[in-house]
């Protein structure tokens, strides 16, 4: 496995990076300062993703291996249109979660670009030979490791991480958790445009509720620049 500097929760920087990535300057990524109704509607509207960084607790893990069983017995389906990658790049999730977050958007236009390129040559791929994909791209694995090193903090590759990014998207008036850690997407229930924010908010509360002892959580959100 190929390893990566892991990239901040620092919204002007992953700001920067989708706008490298070919996303127009009418969108951004912005803190979500709070869960709360009244919170949530200080964020510029439309919301199109809903980003989540979170600690990788023996709690996280045993609830991510006991759902992924549970899912695998009963089965999905899923939309074919449903962009979806596993992650075998050490500290990519952050980068992942982006590409999510844009790929399933197609309200987000991308100009001709690095990320333009890795979705028109990974379209009819698995999730799996995505993620293979990903580790051998010399154009985004560069993008990754400069804007990594744009943060407020010192990054280092070899330093063991116990974060980590997901995206949570609407897809065909469904809500999905996009983890590439997880061997498939999870539904979490309808949703719709103007219930998405709200819904993708009670899923954050609910990791959040599992681990009622740990602080460190990040919310971030794909949305407009202004309303």
């Amino acid at each position: 496995m190929s390893v990566w500097t892991p990239l901040e929760s620092n919204p002007e920087v992953l700001t920067k990076y989708i706008h490298k990535f070919g996303v127009r300057k009418e969108w951004i990524i912005t803190d979500v300062m709070g869960l709360e109704p009244e919170m949530l509607e200080w964020i510029p509207s439309p919301v199109k993703s809903i980003i989540l960084l979170f600690p990788c607790s023996e709690t996280y893990e045993k609830h991510r291996d006991e759902e992924q069983k549970r899912l695998a017995e009963e089965g999905q389906t899923l939309p074919n249109d449903l962009f979806y990658m596993r992650q075998f790049t050490h500290n990519a999730c952050g980068t992942i979660a982006l590409i999510h977050s844009i790929a399933n958007n197609k309200e987000i236009m991308l100009d001709d670009g690095i990320l333009k390129d890795f979705l028109e040559m990974s379209k009819d791929m698995t999730p799996e030979e995505r993620g293979k994909a990903l580790e051998t791209d010399r154009a985004l694995r560069e993008s990754h490791q400069a804007l990594a090193q744009e943060g407020q903090t010192v990054a280092d590759p070899n330093e063991e991480v116990y974060h980590h990014f997901i995206a949570f998207v609407n897809k065909n008036d469904t809500l999905y958790e996009l983890d590439g850690r997880k061997m498939f997407p999870v539904k979490h229930g309808a949703t719709n445009n103007e219930s998405f924010l709200q819904d993708a908010a009670r899923i954050c509360k609910e990791f959040m509720a599992r681990d009622p002892q740990e602080l460190r959580f990040t919310v971030l959100a794909l949305s407009a620049a202004t309303n």
